[in-house]
């Protein structure tokens, strides 16, 4: 046994022996997540900044955003293959490391173009790290823990939207927006170093190499249809849920009028909400996943609908924009804890590249359909149909998942028989 291998396992009994959880690893895996958001979104932060210095529009600047999201989805899942016999700690490290190298290249970019080539590459490695970061997650917990740990991982993507953007933003503002891609590019090393340092194996958290029973026969070996289809439902959700969030300051325009500080206030309160939906997650029982994500993407639709009918009442649109942060904040981690679920370790690989492929996919089409809609009817046209997609998906779920009992009598979630009939050869 290498010297390596024993201080996983030391560090693993050490850090699992009282919560059954690898905290350091997660923390660190979590700081990998808060490193990616903060540089996917990080154009946003630096908009004006940005495209001054580089000479261009600012719906040029602004397209780094969209073809950052293409980028992730073409290029993922041949990365994924390419690096799928790698140790997954190596692969997280040498991407975060390419991460860095990309920032740097877009913080030195001379014009628009090597600003693009530094982007395309951050975005490209950025997919790599999302799906091996979700593989390994689930491969260091034990799976009735997955929840939790997934929800601690995420948190660190949460942190780069409420936190990481805004200092960005604040640094662009004070200094230079050049800074604050250096800044990220440095944090992608410190990542680096501290996953190589830090994060434990596969295999030494407690025993997270095997599925219960009920997973593996929800996805047999060669089975993949149950993964797809509920990461399609998700998909689905993250449609009609950006569609709306992208043109979040109309929609939250009233409830702003009730805050002090206006629509800068609004926007705290909406990603804080989120923040404590994505806590609560942690606490949700093995078993159901399945149930609560159907439950929340129900009132995420209703939280939808409710804009089109609170307009002029700022208090009833500030609840309204609560509830909204409060269960979309569960989306994510509810979602990516249920497709992990429905994998199994068969395809544990598979399931961790479709994630960010599917998630990155439904952002994009979502926020294209929401600027389409925008443009033509106004953003009083966004509610209903934002909701309607995510209601369709909600029952779409619904078919997917049924509650059964085990022995013990506890609801427990699965996938429905239908969906998981082995796909045809």
């Amino acid at each position: 046994m290498s010297k390596s291998s024993v201080a996983d396992m030391a560090l693993t009994q050490t850090s699992t022996a009282r919560t059954g959880l690898p905290w350091p690893s997660l923390a660190v895996l979590g700081g990998a997540t808060f490193v990616m958001v903060t540089g996917e979104m990080l154009p946003t932060a630096v908009l004006p900044q940005m495209s001054a210095d580089l000479g261009v529009t600012q719906a040029r600047t602004g397209l780094l955003v969209s073809l950052w999201a293409a980028t992730v989805v073409v290029a993922t899942f041949p990365l994924v293959r390419l690096a799928r016999r790698w140790d997954r700690r190596t692969v997280v490290t040498g991407a975060l490391v390419v991460f860095a190298l990309a920032s740097a290249l877009t913080a030195a970019a001379p014009g628009y173009e090597v600003a693009v080539a530094g982007r395309l590459l951050g975005a490209a490695v950025c997919g790599l790290l999302w799906a091996t970061v979700n593989a390994h997650t689930a491969d260091i917990v034990d799976p009735r823990r997955l929840a939790t740990a997934v929800s601690v991982v995420l948190g660190g993507a949460t942190l780069g939207t409420v936190i990481g953007v805004p200092l960005a933003s604040l640094v662009a503002r004070t200094w230079d927006w050049r800074a604050a891609f250096a800044a990220l590019a440095v944090l992608g090393v410190v990542a680096a170093g501290l996953v190589r340092a830090v994060v434990v194996g596969a295999g030494t958290a407690g025993g997270a190499t095997t599925a219960p029973d009920d997973e593996r026969a929800a996805a047999p070996a060669g089975q993949l249809r149950p993964v797809l289809v509920v990461a399609g439902l998700v998909g689905l959700v993250l449609v009609g849920h950006f569609a709306a969030f992208t043109f979040v300051t109309r929609l939250a325009a009233d409830a702003a009028t009730a805050l002090p500080g206006g629509m800068s206030t609004a926007l705290l309160v909406l990603g804080t909400s989120s923040a404590v939906g994505l806590a609560l997650v942690g606490r949700v029982r093995d078993g159901w996943t399945g149930p609560v994500l159907v439950a929340a993407t129900g009132l995420v639709a209703a939280s939808l609908l409710a804009f089109a009918v609170v307009g002029g009442r700022p208090v009833a649109g500030l609840a309204v924009l609560v509830v909204w942060g409060l269960t979309s904040g569960t989306l994510p981690p509810l979602a990516q804890t249920l497709i992990m679920r429905v994998a199994g370790p068969e395809h544990r690989t598979t399931a961790g590249t479709v994630i960010p492929v599917v998630f990155n996919g439904g952002i994009a089409v979502g926020a294209a359909l929401g600027s389409l809609l925008v443009d033509r009817a106004g953003p009083g046209a966004l509610p209903v149909p934002s909701a309607l997609v995510v209601a369709v998906a909600a029952v779409g779920l619904v078919a997917g998942i049924r509650p059964r009992r085990d022995v013990a009598g506890v609801p427990q979630a699965r996938v429905a028989r239908p969906l998981a009939e082995p796909c045809p050869s």
